[in-house]
């Protein structure tokens, strides 16, 4: 076993091919276990809610109220779920911090978790969608083969990448949207190095898919008129409205999240609650329930009133806000896309009532509008603009959809800054915004640059006799403590020597940077910040009680971080 395993680490490093047999290898698992999770949760959903064969869950007409218990007794379950597994007592990395922050690592046990929190949500009907699980699972199968195989940070950040990709292509049967969420959303650069292994394992995944006869999550979108050149104009004004859509549902979802924390509810009763409150939604409307795949076929499909159109939306903002404010686990990646088609549709409808004739196509309007929003909420405007060409094969749509897509992440981006999943971790207490990899900058800490100092001297030493110990040209600086060891600046050799100088006053008169040092812990950025507040050459690093670990200089400090990010940019472009 060890030999094949030294073999397979050395081609992977030499051989670019080699690399992307791995990625095929972990597209297809990828592929298969977005085949076993979404077969899970509609197992769940036809059990609880007794479900007409190949019928969706937000596609049924109605349901008894009866068969709506399902709700908070699944979020009991998800309780009972998290209790065993002790989910809430750990911090779960999903695909994007693993790739920002930890190099591509993964723990597969962790990914299992949150897997099967969202089946169960999903499956029990609450307004979430599957993709996360699917972008998890296979993110972290891909970590956990590249880490058996001892993969560079690079490769195995491509890896994962390329597994969450490939599973998002199985899922929708759309191996270019698959390809560019990795790039967009769990790599967050189109790097060189990636383009082969990545589309390789989406498309590999769609094969496994298809071979096994799974029905995905195809938007069977019929095209309307053609689109003109002034169209563009008018969808960009939509893709304004959907990113002001998306930055408010985000941010309800926070609030919710906050409002619910503050009422110092027992955790394993949110779900239920939260379960509660969905019912009489439900009860209305079943195409508030689960991601919403059936209804946003049934929607584009059928003629409706924008009076209807305009209350489904209503209510399903409200079902994912609560879905995800009390407790469900899961994403808004297809309920950002149902979403996003009643925004559309209802923004052509507005504008032919206004003006008095058909302005834009309602069917056109509402795949952009889907796609636009979806961008404001989950990020990728290509991975979205590849959904839609791969949707309807249109391409004079498609470029009016990445012009409303472009405005909506630009919009999201100036005023807000964050996708979903990046504004969860936000709240979380984590500053990043995408999945470029900045976990060099957090692991490389003043602790582990800094020379260790084992010659401090006191700072009552009188400057006659500090100048007898320390001569000029002897060194350039010294660390001083005080009577009880902990810091009391740094005295410079030439200070010392200056005229007009008692030679018998304490060499602490002439210390600098007192007040000025360093942790430990702090980051190379915090470190550099650090320096140019206080014009500093040289701070000692200091623990908790002020006692001297070490020094740290601002241009081996500068020096550092360019070879850093040097090695990063070449990692970027697969450059050895």
């Amino acid at each position: 076993m060890i030999l094949p395993l030294a073999w397979a680490r050395h081609h992977l490093r030499a051989r670019e091919t080699v690399f992307i047999l791995l990625a095929v290898v972990g597209g297809a698992a990828a592929g298969l276990s977005s085949i076993v999770l979404g077969s899970l949760a509609r197992t769940l959903q036809y059990l609880s809610y007794a479900l007409p064969h190949d019928v969706r869950l937000s596609a049924v007409p109605e349901l008894p109220f009866a068969r709506l218990l399902a709700l908070p007794l699944g979020g009991m379950v998800l309780a009972a779920f998290s209790w065993t597994t002790r989910a809430r007592s750990r911090r779960l990395v999903d695909a994007v911090e693993a790739n920002a922050l930890h190099g591509g690592r993964m723990s597969l046990a962790d990914s299992a978790v949150i897997s099967g929190q969202t089946v169960l949500s999903n499956g029990f009907g609450a307004s979430v969608g599957l993709e996360a699980a699917y972008a998890q699972i296979g993110g972290a199968l891909a970590s956990i083969a590249g880490a058996a195989l001892k993969l560079r940070r690079a490769d195995l950040r491509n890896l994962v990448g390329a597994g969450a990709g490939a599973a998002i292509a199985a899922a929708f049967g759309a191996p270019l949207a698959g390809a560019f969420y990795a790039f967009e959303i769990v790599i967050g650069a189109y790097t060189p190095s990636a383009i082969a292994p990545v589309a390789a394992a989406a498309i590999t995944a769609v094969f496994v898919s298809q071979a096994f006869g799974v029905q995905p999550y195809s938007i069977d979108a019929v095209v309307g008129s053609p689109t003109e050149t002034h169209h563009y104009l008018i969808y960009g004004a939509l893709g304004l409205l959907c990113a002001a859509t998306g930055i408010g549902l985000m941010r309800a979802v926070g609030l919710l999240e906050s409002a619910v924390r503050r009422m110092k509810l027992p955790d394993w009763s949110r779900p239920s609650i939260g379960g509660a409150l969905l019912m009489p939604l439900a009860w209305w409307s079943p195409q508030v329930l689960s991601a919403g795949h059936g209804a946003l076929h049934t929607d584009l499909a059928m003629g409706t009133t924008l009076a209807f159109i305009a209350t489904v939306l209503l209510a399903k903002c409200a079902a994912s806000v609560v879905s995800l404010g009390f407790g469900f686990r899961g994403g808004l990646f297809f309920a950002s896309l149902f979403i996003g088609t009643l925004v559309g549709h209802l923004f052509a409808g507005v504008l032919d009532q206004a003006f008095g004739f058909i302005v834009v196509d309602p069917r056109n309007a509402a795949l952009v509008g889907m796609a636009a929003l979806a961008v404001a909420v989950v990020g990728g405007p290509m991975t979205m603009a590849m959904l839609v060409l791969e949707a309807t094969h249109d391409f004079s749509l498609t470029g009016a959809v990445l012009a409303a897509s472009l405005v909506s992440s630009t919009v999201v981006r100036e005023t807000f800054g964050y996708s979903f999943s990046t504004w969860r971790l936000h709240l979380r207490g984590e500053t990043i915004k995408s999945a470029r990899d900045i976990g060099w900058v957090r692991t490389l800490t003043a602790g582990r640059m800094m020379r260790r100092e084992t010659g401090a001297t006191s700072a009552a030493t009188p400057i006659g006799e500090f100048r007898h110990r320390f001569p000029l040209g002897s060194t350039s600086r010294v660390v001083l403590i005080d009577d009880e060891g902990r810091y009391a600046g740094i005295a410079q050799i030439p200070n010392a020597y200056a005229e007009g100088l008692d030679p018998t006053s304490a060499v602490a008169g002439i210390a600098i940077n007192g007040d000025a040092a360093l942790t430990p812990d702090m980051d190379i950025a915090s470190v550099m910040k650090r320096f140019d507040a206080s014009g500093a050459d040289e701070l000692a690093v200091l623990d908790s009680d002020r006692l001297v670990l070490g020094i740290l200089s601002e241009s081996h400090v500068r020096r550092r971080y360019a070879e850093e990010l040097e090695k990063a940019q070449r990692e970027l472009f697969g450059e050895s």
